[in-house]
């Protein structure tokens, strides 16, 4: 039998492992793919989208870290949010971060079989499956187990990167002048913030894990900006080497982005490598998404905003059993029926919405809860309202629908609780 809410989760992260969940979980398809849509939205002026993202990233990261420290638990910014502002808040930022981050889990699923199998789309779902079932198995092993694969993910995602760059960079096809920024318009750029905020939407993947971390006051707040550093770092260069190689007209038509800028560039002896990064990368953010969805989940449930069966943990491995479970047959059901390649837009709302909550949070603290200013919060609430308010207007109302039908259904609930039911 496995034991309920009253049961803790087991304090084995340190400030590496930390480092090696947050960059496994950003490292993925967002690196590998969200290029080409920028380059859509905002031409050579995706460079100046990618700063804006970073910016708004780092306000969300201090704030993140900043509250996971005073409440070191599961559950991120639905903890915080329900300290900070109150349930209904706490419940907003959850939920969002629910149902966004279930799609990208998805959309990474498909990606990771797009580049390992390209066959037909059959093929693909399969293959994804597969991919969920062996990723939650992993999970389901305990968190330790996790942090091994995800090292070993993110080394080759990295390795992959950094070849594939070099490959660009000594070709004599490569050609800088193409980093125009001619036409560049503010809502382009805007969007293509919004867009690229995908793929830094994994740096705080450890404050969801608080209950997890040894010495939780001074590891979460020096792992979440280092590896948002780190990752913001990697993402510049291989933007500049994408458009280096090939122009920022050719990264908006292709669907595969740093594979066309090598096949550009005359680097076509990289491309096995785009494959592979690209591939790896995609288990690793996969495998990182499940383990934060799975303790949002669990918080959720232990205050009743989620079903009482989510919220067990299993006795052996310590890990959200159940929580686990649920998430990854909601992902599966998604890649066996569900083409999520317009995912990023609708996973983008629900995490900005999450953030924009931990920003509100994190103002109200004291002086002596605080390492960082108040002007940071205010910006990275800003800043997200504005990237939510330029993403594609089709993401904007399927996430406002989906979020409604969470209020609601919360409200019902609540009203058919029994009197005296707590939480």
């Amino acid at each position: 039998m496995t034991s309920t809410a009253t049961t803790s989760l087991a304090r084995r992260l340190g400030t590496g492992d930390a480092v090696v969940i947050g960059l496994s979980s950003m490292i993925g398809a967002g690196v590998f793919s969200a290029f080409g849509p920028a380059a859509r939205a905002a031409g050579g002026g995706l460079l100046i989208g990618l700063a804006l993202a970073g910016g708004v990233a780092y306000c969300n990261a201090v704030a993140s870290a900043q509250l996971a420290a005073q409440y070191p638990t599961s559950g991120g910014t639905y903890v915080y949010g329900r300290e900070r502002l109150g349930d209904w808040w706490g419940f907003v930022a959850g939920w969002g971060f629910v149902i966004g981050k279930t799609a990208s889990c998805a959309a990474m699923a498909l990606t990771f079989a797009s580049y390992a199998v390209a066959g037909p789309m059959w093929a693909d779902r399969l293959v994804g499956v597969a991919a969920v079932v062996a990723l939650t198995a992993a999970n389901y092993r305990g968190i330790s187990r996790t942090v091994d694969v995800a090292r070993l993910l993110v080394a080759v995602s990295i390795l992959a990167l950094v070849v594939v760059v070099l490959a660009i960079a000594t070709s004599p096809r490569a050609d800088t002048t193409r980093i125009g920024l001619s036409s560049v318009g503010t809502y382009g750029v805007l969007q293509a913030a919004g867009l690229l905020f995908f793929a830094f939407a994994g740096y705080a993947r450890i404050a969801t894990l608080g209950e997890e971390v040894r010495d939780p006051s001074r590891t979460i707040p020096r792992a979440v900006p280092m590896t948002l550093a780190i990752a913001l770092g990697l993402y510049l260069v291989v933007g500049l080497a994408a458009l280096s190689g090939a122009g920022p007209a050719a990264l908006a038509a292709s669907s595969r982005p740093l594979a066309t800028a090598a096949r550009a560039a005359d680097a076509a002896w990289a491309l096995p490598v785009v494959r592979i990064g690209a591939a790896v990368a995609s288990l690793g953010s996969l495998l990182a998404l499940i383990a934060g969805i799975g303790r949002t989940t669990l918080a959720m449930a232990r205050n009743r905003d989620l079903p009482r069966w989510l919220a067990s943990v299993h006795p052996r491995y310590q890990v959200p059993d159940h929580a686990e479970l649920a998430v990854s047959i909601a992902v599966v059901l998604l890649v066996a029926t569900t083409d999520l390649r317009n995912a990023i837009g609708f996973s983008s709302f629900g995490v900005l919405l999450y953030y924009a909550i931990a920003n509100a949070s994190a103002y109200t603290q004291r002086a002596s809860e605080r390492r960082w200013p108040r002007v940071l919060n205010v910006a990275g609430l800003a800043g997200c309202v504005v990237l939510v308010g330029a993403l594609p207007w089709t993401a904007v109302v399927a996430g406002s629908g989906v979020l409604l039908a969470g209020l609601v259904g919360r409200a019902v609930a609540r009203r058919l609780r029994p009197a005296g039911c707590s939480g």
